[in-house]
């Protein structure tokens, strides 16, 4: 483990997060904590299990699976030192996701670094951090997370952007190599490599290695 390298992650939750967007990412760091003493807060509107499924407009015989939060955005720790963000269907939903927008820009100030993962990053453009930062998203949604952050320089040909503490990443399973690039600039190559061949993952290590956006 570097010196001064974050040991404090948080994830926060809303009603419809994309699953992959958050256990890709944990399941680094699960692997990472087997080294490196590692705490997690799972943190949503309440401590009820929030659903993959949107509360509004579920879609038909959609399946989904629940997480259950260790503390609410009123009562979160102080001590978050990264904040992860995940997207999915619940970002459509401005009224769903406004405790998150909140929580975001009442707490990053704070943060010493911000993470999210396709949509999310439409809920932190709408916290205002973003604003003057590159910034990525999910490709298929990009003209409308564009439209939630008009001040934010959009990256469209990407697989993750780091505009200094920020790191956002394009849809879904981009987010297992933006937290691989990160686990590799926090904690040291060799050991993200190491996490890497112990879940079997051919990483991409380019983060303009974005097929789905088209020619660059």
């Amino acid at each position: 483990m570097l010196s001064g390298s974050p040991t404090k992650y948080a994830v926060a939750l809303f009603s419809g997060f994309q699953a992959l967007d958050v256990f890709g990412p944990l399941d680094a760091l699960n692997i990472l904590s087997a080294s490196t003493p590692l705490g997690l807060y799972i943190l949503s509107t309440t401590l009820s299990p929030v659903s993959t499924i949107p509360v509004k407009d579920p879609i038909p015989g959609f399946i989904g699976q629940s997480v259950v939060p260790t503390h609410t955005y009123q009562d979160a720790p102080s001590d978050i030192e990264v904040l992860l963000v995940p997207g999915g269907q619940g970002t459509r939903d401005p009224e769903l996701t406004q405790p998150v927008v909140d929580f975001i820009a009442s707490s990053f100030p704070k943060l010493r670094y911000l993470l999210t993962v396709c949509t999310g990053s439409a809920v932190a453009a709408r916290a205002g951090v973003l604003d003057g930062r590159n910034a990525t998203s999910n490709k298929l949604a990009f003209d409308w997370v564009m439209s939630n952050g008009p001040n934010v320089n959009w990256i469209r040909h990407a697989r993750w952007v780091q505009d200094g503490n920020i790191w956002t990443s394009s849809g879904v399973s981009a987010g297992i190599d933006m937290i691989y690039a990160f686990i590799a600039d926090q904690y040291g190559q060799e050991l993200a490599d190491s996490i890497a061949t112990i879940s079997e993952y051919s990483r991409s290590t380019d983060p303009t290695n974005d097929p789905f956006s088209g020619p660059a």
